[in-house]
């Protein structure tokens, strides 16, 4: 192949990533504004939407710094339309957002296989709360008066931990249930490269299927006992 035919499929390439990149960010801005509800009888104002499942999905396709930069966007956007706590609202929006899909895509880029998208997901689960818990007890206290340390403090195992459990949990299993489908539409639609000779686009896993769907139904069910405990 020509250097020019190179650089002319490069670009090619370029440009459906770009678009399916762009498609994902209003994907996830949408079901950002459309689909959030609480998971906690006890702390209703902490609300749930599924966009890191779109943008952990961007990441698993273009890998980590794709999915951070999809989840700085789609975060940039809520602060400037349906945000209400401005630029700290902003930050905790990226650094949620980033703290899952980052690590779970630079896991699944190394090694591309099933067990490391299960582990991928669930190190970003963990990464997740832990960034919450500490940016709960450190920075809560400073845009919000009305909450001291200590008042935040007591709610970090009882309702921070237990929510950012559930979100983390419904994100995993949501994208080990979709991963694969959108993967295989957006090759039959030519959104993203032609696979190496040889090598076909991948069958759903049964095993990814019913532990997505297992997993999906822990989390539903957790989230109906702690609506019902309230």
């Amino acid at each position: 192949m020509s250097t020019e035919a190179k650089t002319l499929t490069a670009s090619r390439v370029d440009t459906r990533k770009l678009a399916t990149m762009a498609m994902l960010v209003a994907l996830a801005y949408i079901v950002t504004v459309v689909t959030r509800f609480p998971l906690i009888g006890a702390a209703p104002y902490l609300k749930y939407d599924p966009k890191s499942v779109v943008l952990v999905i961007g990441g698993f396709l273009y890998g980590p710094t794709a999915g951070g930069a999809m989840c700085l966007v789609v975060s940039l956007i809520e602060m400037f339309t349906v945000g209400q706590s401005g630029i700290i609202g902003f930050i905790m929006n990226v650094l949620a957002s980033v703290a899952f899909v980052c690590p779970a895509a630079w896991i699944y880029r190394r090694f591309r296989t099933l067990k490391s998208a299960v582990v991928g997901l669930a190190v970003g689960v963990v990464a997740l709360t832990a960034v919450m818990l500490v940016w709960n007890y450190l920075v809560t206290p400073l845009y919000q008066p009305n909450m001291t340390r200590e008042m935040v403090a007591g709610m970090l195992l009882p309702v921070i931990l237990p929510f950012n459990l559930l979100k983390g949990g419904l994100n995993m299993a949501l994208t080990l249930l979709l991963y694969q489908p959108v993967n295989n539409g957006l090759r039959r639609l030519h959104l993203l490269p032609a696979l190496p000779d040889g090598e076909t686009r991948r069958k759903i896993h049964v095993g990814n299927v019913l532990f997505g769907a297992a997993l999906l139904v822990i989390c539903l069910l957790v989230v109906r006992i702690m609506m019902q405990a309230a």
